[in-house]
């Protein structure tokens, strides 16, 4: 149910929140500028470390499968807390890590508890605030989460240069506790512990079943995942494309991966002042195809001129649309669901990374040679948002006709 706050306790709980969200961003980018010190500490290929994002991929995607339950029976604030501690224990052993397979698992388990904040942060929004005011609220915290991706790489390439890659995990140990002292002293708890919801894994496979079955959560949930890929297959080729194919240096990366972060939070606010006019699912037509006719021209890119300076505003128009997409998706395939909202959103956060993950290993099979690939699976992503959605109004449009004859 919907909360009054004043405005001061309302911004700094999304503040928090955003703060939360942002766990997985800077996991992600920080240490990205250090992958060729990483290979180069434990002797392998470059392209090797790029399972340690992969890795990280999947723990967030299976991770939040059980938080949504958990969420759900004991309240937002316990699991979130224990899901904090177990991302500051794992960042440390990541730092203290002898060889690459411990990092990668390492990863994973990082991932498992950074992971409770991105399922915690959705349903607390989902909790406290109306329908059209979720959107706005998850818009603001994609504005506080993409600035993540503009200081990560900056921030993590001038660690790694006056220190080495260990010092990111370090970091990121303590940005964990700090957010446990906020969570612990000011985070109120949204949703009251729910004793009905069974912890039995039958009975979870069961609720996410049946979460899966509303049409609804499924069309958006999909499409929120498609988006992800398109935004994760951009993550985990950028260290190939502007350091290897373009020749940037790990400085220039980061200003160039930063800047176009700017596109997500552009769109993400742009995306606030549109929802004042027009309704969540008239902006998620619109993107799904505004998505579609650019990553058309990234098919005509991939014959014709592979430049940066073709490549690069390409990509920060893509991350522009997608700052659109991914808050009104989510908004939308949460909508059906209150008792079940903690589920909802660990199941819609799991699919999102599901598919991001897919979409990184093919950029690892595919993309190490051109950015063509990259263009391609972009492409594809865009037109499979846009099928479910035209889908999803061609089946809404019948029901109605059928409502209004009988």
């Amino acid at each position: 149910m919907a909360k009054r706050f004043t405005t001061s306790s309302r911004n700094l709980i999304v503040l928090i929140l955003g703060t939360l969200i942002a766990i997985g961003p800077f996991s992600i980018d920080m240490y990205l500028p250090g992958f060729g010190n990483v290979a180069d500490d434990f002797g392998v290929d470059i392209s090797k470390v790029g399972l340690t994002l992969t890795s990280y991929l999947i723990g967030i995607a299976l991770g939040q499968l059980a938080y949504g339950p958990l969420m759900d029976r004991f309240g937002r604030r316990r699991p979130l807390i224990g899901g904090l501690i177990l991302y500051t224990v794992t960042a440390l052993l990541c730092a203290f890590s002898w060889n690459l397979n411990i990092l990668i698992g390492a990863r994973f388990f990082m991932a498992l508890g950074g992971c409770a904040g991105m399922v915690a942060s959705k349903a607390i929004v989902r909790d406290l605030f109306e329908k059209k005011q979720v959107a706005d609220v998850l818009s603001t915290l994609m504005l506080i989460m993409g600035v993540a991706p503009i200081i990560a790489p900056t921030v993590g390439g001038l660690v790694i240069g006056a220190f080495d890659w260990q010092a990111v995990f370090y970091i990121l140990a303590v940005f964990s506790v700090l957010m446990l002292l906020l969570i612990t002293y000011v985070l109120p708890e949204s949703a009251a512990p729910n004793k009905t919801t069974s912890l039995r894994p039958t009975k979870i496979i069961t609720e996410y079943i049946s979460i899966l079955k509303n049409r609804e959560f499924f069309i958006f949930a999909m499409t929120r995942g498609f988006t992800m890929a398109c935004l994760l297959s951009y993550v985990s080729s950028a260290p190939f494309i502007f350091i290897e194919f373009f020749g940037l240096s790990e400085q220039q990366f980061g200003w160039v991966f930063g800047s176009n972060a700017l596109g997500l939070i552009l769109g993400s606010q742009f995306n606030r002042l549109a929802l004042k006019r027009f309704s969540l699912l008239q902006i998620t037509v619109a993107t799904c195809l505004a998505l579609s006719v650019l990553t058309t021209g990234g098919i005509a890119i991939s014959f014709l001129a592979l430049q940066f300076w073709v490549v690069y505003p390409f990509l920060f128009l893509m991350l522009f649309l997608v700052g659109f997409q991914n808050p009104n998706v989510t908004a939308l395939s949460l909508d059906p669901f209150t008792k079940q909202a903690g589920s909802a959103s660990a199941l819609v956060g799991s699919i999102g990374m599901l598919f991001g993950s897919m979409a990184s290993i093919l950029v690892a099979q595919l993309v190490t040679e051109n950015v063509a690939p990259l263009l391609y699976i972009l492409f594809a992503s865009a037109l499979c948002s846009l099928f479910l959605v035209l889908f999803y109004l061609n089946k809404r449009k019948s029901l109605k006709v059928q409502t209004s004859k009988v």
